[in-house]
């Protein structure tokens, strides 16, 4: 667990200035498409085409710049379901520090060849990301290395936050919708929003195979859920007991929506033929909700996070052709 349990307005101002030439400011484009299947003005800010094609490089790379300024620590580790364990392949190898990513054994391929291609070492026997995230606790402890968690780390989510800071400075917006996994994402959003911009509703979008914060804030504290598979692999696993993002969304994010597997499919296909843009399932865990009606109302400026793209070839084929 880390020590700090906040995150200010101020720590994801100082994250987007450490980030500064180590990761891209994304596009904000708007969608004819789901603007007119809302009623809505409805823009897309496409993470897609970050470093590493997904939002994650942003935490990532803002906690690795803050470990390389500690001479002592040059060893991390961590756990993903593949994006995060990317981005912190790309942010090790650039700070000079070594990595160790554990990840489920059913993570997708092209997230995997991507972490051995940055040069950390990949440790893929888990069967699930709740014992990915077991095993790495304990190898780092083991190891004397620091544990950098993709969405339970301060620094991974000032780095996340940094993206509602573009938004602002953008477009005018009243709503945000944002996939919510772990959290991460969706706690830097919602603190930036809460700071900067409060009349802002931030809508977090949970999987139904994985609801861990509807679950949890119904009964008033994080409890362990059963998880599915699902497509959007990024976002299901049950929460460490005393995450952060817990109390960061129950007290921040304004609504929780979550949205079947056929909705994502339906959203992956969508963004691919009418935007030519293309997601994975938790990348497209946002779109999906704006098509089910459940995170946008008609006559709103909204913007629906678009959050990566690292979706294996073969899969992505088939959700188009409808196998």
């Amino acid at each position: 667990m880390t020590a700090r349990r906040d995150v200010t307005l101020q720590d994801i101002y100082a994250a987007r200035a450490r980030l500064r030439g180590h990761i891209l400011p994304t596009p904000l484009r708007e969608s004819t498409w789901l603007s007119s299947t809302a009623g809505a003005r409805v823009l897309l800010k496409l993470e897609t085409v970050q470093l590493t094609n997904s939002f994650k490089i942003r935490g990532a790379m803002n906690a690795a710049a803050r470990l390389a300024q500690n001479q002592g620590a040059r060893a991390i580790v961590t756990a993903s379901a593949g994006n995060h364990g990317r981005a912190i392949a790309l942010a090790a190898e650039r700070f000079g520090l070594t990595a160790v990513v554990f990840t489920p054994a059913s993570a997708p391929e092209t997230k995997k060849a991507a972490i051995r291609r940055h040069g950390a070492e990949l440790r893929d026997e888990a069967p699930d990301y709740d014992a990915a995230e077991r095993l790495a606790r304990a190898h780092a402890a083991s190891a004397d290395a620091t544990f950098i968690s993709p969405y339970n780390h301060p620094d991974v989510i000032a780095g996340a936050g940094t993206i509602a800071l573009e938004i602002l400075e953008a477009a005018p917006v009243d709503t945000i919708v944002v996939p919510v996994g772990g959290g991460g994402l969706a706690s830097g959003i919602a603190v930036a929003m809460k700071s900067a911009a409060p009349r802002v509703a931030v809508v977090g979008v949970e999987v139904q195979a994985s609801r861990p914060f509807a679950v949890g804030i119904g009964r008033d504290g994080i409890t362990t859920i059963d998880v599915l598979p699902s497509l959007a692999d990024g976002l299901i696993g049950n929460l460490e007991p005393g995450s952060m993002t817990f109390d960061i969304v129950r007290r921040l994010v304004s609504s929780l929506v979550s949205v079947a597997e056929a909705d994502l499919r339906n959203a992956i296909r969508g963004l691919a033929a009418e935007e030519h843009v293309i997601a994975e399932g938790a990348g497209a865990a946002a779109t999906a909700a704006v098509l089910s009606a459940e995170a946008v109302r008609p006559g709103q400026r909204a913007v629906v996070l678009v959050t990566g793209a690292n979706v294996d070839l073969g899969v992505l084929t088939g959700i188009i052709s409808g196998a």
